[in-house]
């Protein structure tokens, strides 16, 4: 008999990825030891738990080396999409889809990724829910992983975006902390472009803090999540 959620899957690549991913990082491991997987996900709309994954790009990322060669990018199959409110921010048409993996192939392909990395990526909790909803969907496991979202990191390392007692203060955008610090987007709003964007704003940010403290980064510098 099954106790969900608190029976363990049985699915061996859900196995193997729960067996390979703690929820959190010790805080004196080095951050040149770290395994980061930036990610993106474009999706049908956003209401976690009624909408689905549409495209997801990925790019691996140790020691400040992108690991460009190992980047993934896949387009989802979704019957069910329409045109709607996130259509315009993304472009992804229904008919776009037709072509794409199956949503479980897609996630199958991503879940060694996934082993024992951070996953970083722009205002990504959004994200992490919807690949948490589609995990526990397909293979009957969440997310696990620690997360980080460079809006934070970016409040925490640069002045200007710093935070503030003002109740209504936002997070900056991807488009506001490329601008400041001087990185050209690529291709805006498609899963692929926002994971090398993102990607390249992380090792910014990164090098800008390890200038600010004077010595090399540790995982408790980070504004790490558990997952």
């Amino acid at each position: 008999m099954s106790f969900w959620p608190f029976s363990r899957p049985r699915d061996p690549l859900a196995a193997a990825y729960r067996a390979a991913t703690p929820r959190r990082i010790p805080g004196r491991r080095p951050w040149s030891e770290l395994r980061f997987l930036v990610l993106d996900a474009e999706t049908t709309g956003f209401t976690v738990g009624r909408d689905r994954l549409l495209s997801l790009a990925t790019m691996p990322m140790r020691g400040g080396d992108l690991r460009v060669g190992e980047a993934s990018a896949w387009v989802v199959r979704q019957s069910a999409a329409t045109v709607n409110a996130a259509t315009a921010v993304h472009g992804i048409l229904p008919a776009d889809t037709a072509g794409g993996e199956a949503e479980r192939d897609v996630l199958a392909a991503l879940l060694p990724q996934l082993h024992g990395a951070v996953v970083v990526g722009h205002h990504i909790g959004f994200d992490c829910a919807m690949l948490d909803e589609a995990l526990r969907r397909h293979f009957g496991t969440g997310l696990r992983n620690p997360r980080l979202d460079t809006a934070q990191l970016a409040m925490q390392t640069i002045d200007a975006f710093g935070k503030t007692a003002y109740p209504g203060q936002r997070p900056p955008t991807l488009e506001e902390l490329c601008a400041h610090c001087d990185i050209p987007p690529l291709d805006r709003h498609t899963a692929a472009g926002d994971t090398f964007t993102t990607a390249e704003l992380f090792l910014f940010l990164c090098a800008r803090l390890r200038r600010r403290l004077g010595r090399p980064l540790l995982a408790r510098d980070l504004p790490l999540a558990a997952g």
